[in-house]
């Protein structure tokens, strides 16, 4: 109960001010104009990944990536010996998150296309490709697939964006791209 009730029961019968219509009137404009440009962007505005989703068993993901790298490594790279791989233009590329390392270190050629597998074997991941704005949430059980055309010659970095655990902060991989 209101210390002071208002003067009419039925308020919604008020009349409304100009300025409360003026504001009403310039936020429903507003909204509508977001709403309509959230689909037209990512439409026309290249800017959000188009991609795909799969469920996957960690340890068939694995043996996909591991075959990949068999076939297609073409030298080691760090203490660890990380295969640095180049896949054949056009082809699907495989790239596993475990804790803390991005897995293989992968080798593009530019101005083709790939389909970028993404997948963890144990937590909940997040890929960052840097300098790109490219962020995807990379999840067990799941393999996320998206198509990329490189198309700047040089060296990217792939950063952890979700924490992980104490070696989170470790957890860094490489995409180089060449010009053939």
């Amino acid at each position: 109960m209101a210390i002071f009730p208002p003067a009419q029961r039925i308020w919604w019968k008020e009349p409304i001010e100009r300025s409360e219509i003026l504001w009403i009137t310039i936020a429903l404009v507003w909204s509508l104009i977001l709403f309509f440009m959230m689909p037209y962007w990512h439409l026309v505005g290249e800017q959000n990944l188009s991609n795909e989703a799969y469920r996957i068993k960690p340890d068939v993901f694995a043996e996909r990536t591991e075959a990949m790298a068999d076939k297609y490594t073409v030298r080691e790279e760090g203490d660890t010996g990380t295969p640095v791989v180049h896949p054949p233009a056009g082809g699907d590329i495989y790239m596993l998150a475990r804790l803390w390392e991005w897995w293989p270190v992968l080798e593009l050629e530019k101005d083709q296309t790939y389909r970028l597998h993404l997948s963890s074997v144990d937590w909940v991941h997040g890929f960052s490709l840097l300098p790109e704005n490219i962020n995807i949430q990379v999840h067990p059980e799941y393999e996320m697939v998206i198509t990329v055309t490189p198309n700047r010659a040089g060296e990217y970095s792939v950063v952890c964006n979700e924490f992980c655990g104490i070696g989170h902060h470790t957890m860094v991989g490489k995409i180089y791209v060449v010009d053939k």
